[in-house]
């Protein structure tokens, strides 16, 4: 009989040993046959479990599984699904140590979070049927609105009307101010017009005076009592009437009691 490995899970009694038994294993039958000698290779399955259990992330949000093993002997394969598909060796990193005569190992997926997934991770030796597992769930929220982009743009919106409101208010201030600063040739012209006017108003009050010196012809003094108070000359008082034509003319001549005669001319038509 040849030598042959034996696994433990398929061979119990007596005859199977735990890992730190392992070795040869030697068949005695009675009778004339020689004895079999076989080696035994003991493999123990231990626990799997997914660190921090369930998940909820936002959207497009980088998420991190870690699964650990404890108690395995020897050191256990691990992989990942997500879904039930089979995840690339490239997005997980496993390590494993030794904790006495058992493997303790660590595995950590990375991926991007894009909708909701069942994260399952698998560990095995080559003598267990069916890899022992561990399943969590990731629930994917979409994510909240990025207002950055939109007070990016109102605040450059705002800055630029600032900006506009600004400028257009310095431009109407400057031409109020304009409007309202005197011109040199206004200023010449107003000064020519109050000139004018002002010569206008002398000629006038010139005009308007009689001369208080005056002395009628024929006459040499006057007295001063002849004055009147206005410092005007007082006439004699003379009345012509005169008759032509249609009309009549007259001139009266009359004195008073000083002596001077007053003429008074009167024309009747």
């Amino acid at each position: 009989m040849a030598d042959h490995d034996m696994d433990c899970s398929r061979v119990p009694g007596p005859h199977c040993r735990h890992n730190s038994q392992s070795g040869s294993v030697t068949c005695t039958v009675q009778g004339s046959f020689r004895p079999t000698t076989a080696q035994l290779y003991v493999q123990e399955s231990g626990a799997v479990s997914i660190v921090g259990g369930n998940m909820t992330v936002n959207q497009d949000q980088q998420v991190e599984f870690q699964c650990v093993t404890t108690a395995w002997f020897p050191a256990p394969a691990i992989s990942w699904t997500r879904n039930g598909a089979a995840v690339n060796s490239s997005l997980y990193n496993t390590t494993s140590m030794t904790d006495g005569d058992s493997f303790n190992s660590t595995s950590i997926l990375q991926f991007q979070a894009v909708s909701n997934t069942t994260v399952t991770c698998l560990a095995t030796v080559p003598t267990l049927p069916n890899p022992q597992s561990s399943s969590v769930f990731l629930e994917v929220v979409p994510k909240p609105p990025d207002w950055t982009v939109l007070i990016a743009v109102v605040v450059s919106f705002g800055s630029a009307a600032l900006l506009a409101l600004l400028i257009i208010g310095i431009i109407f201030c400057y031409k109020r101010r304009k409007e309202q600063k005197p011109n040199y040739q206004d200023d010449m012209r107003r000064v020519r017009t109050q000139s004018q006017l002002s010569g206008v108003n002398a000629a006038s009050r010139k005009r308007g005076q009689d001369n208080a010196a005056y002395v009628p012809e024929g006459q040499t003094n006057v007295a001063p009592s002849e004055l009147t108070d206005g410092g005007f000359f007082q006439m004699p008082d003379v009345v012509n009437i005169t008759h032509t034509g249609t009309g009549s003319s007259s001139t009266d001549n009359t004195g008073d009691e000083s002596g001077f005669k007053k003429h008074r001319h009167v024309t009747i038509v």
